[in-house]
């Protein structure tokens, strides 16, 4: 379970990895649950009313907008505000599998609610030692990881609303560097992380095909370093 990640930094990597204008309000650089995160997603429609389509030649690919949002996934079903904070610590991730059939997190998926998550590292405990030992996993080259994700609007019973997005995760039991981490015996887990030639097709995918993007990061494209608390 991934519940701790390093914001980008600086912000002049957001146009340049993520083709999205930087945050308008400076982030954290530690990102656990329920602190606000940016995630990208693919720009929201303008009102036809208001503004006409742009043309065939700027609609071949789709246009990325950043947006703001707490980590840990507030489904549209919960009833009051309490409710979504007690839920959402435990909402960081979905896992891959069964993204289509969990009531969490059905919607997000099936409403082609996809998003990227931004990120310079995400972070595991190491617990071959037998004690844990925080762990930085980043891109071996520096650059910023792309993880796929899920976002949603919640809104609540007096009309107040939550924005908010979840990892998702796929099986690391195989994979190289990954399977390392987590505790002895019980499924590993690692981020989805996309190729970045993949952002778009990943973003406007049809929700059957967009499985195919969920696949682990080579090992060897990645760098572990224990890190101090």
């Amino acid at each position: 379970m991934t519940t701790h990640y390093e914001s980008v930094h600086p912000d002049t990597l957001y146009p340049e990895a993520f083709n999205v204008a930087p945050p308008g309000t400076p982030l954290g650089r530690s990102l656990v649950p329920r602190r606000p995160g940016v995630f990208i997603r693919r720009a929201l429609p303008a009102d036809p009313v208001q503004a006409p389509l742009p043309p065939p030649t700027e609609r071949e690919k789709p246009l990325r907008e950043l947006a703001s949002g707490q980590f840990g996934l507030v489904p549209p079903w919960v009833k009051s505000a309490s409710d979504a904070k007690l839920r959402s610590t435990k909402l960081v991730n979905a896992r891959a599998e069964t993204v289509t059939t969990s009531n969490n997190f059905r919607e997000a998926w099936l409403g082609a609610r996809r998003c990227i998550v931004p990120m310079m590292a995400f972070f595991v405990d190491d617990l071959r030692s037998g004690k844990p030992v925080p762990t930085r996993i980043a891109r071996v080259d520096g650059k910023p990881l792309g993880v796929a994700g899920l976002w949603e609007v919640w809104t609540g019973p007096e009309g107040d609303t939550i924005t908010s997005y979840t990892l998702l995760t796929i099986n690391a039991n195989s994979h190289a560097l990954m399977h390392r981490y987590g505790h002895g015996g019980s499924e590993k887990r690692m981020p989805a992380v996309l190729s970045e030639g993949a952002y778009d097709a990943w973003l406007t995918a049809h929700p059957e095909k967009a499985r195919e993007f969920l696949r682990a990061y080579p090992a060897n494209w990645l760098t572990a370093n224990p890190v101090q608390k």
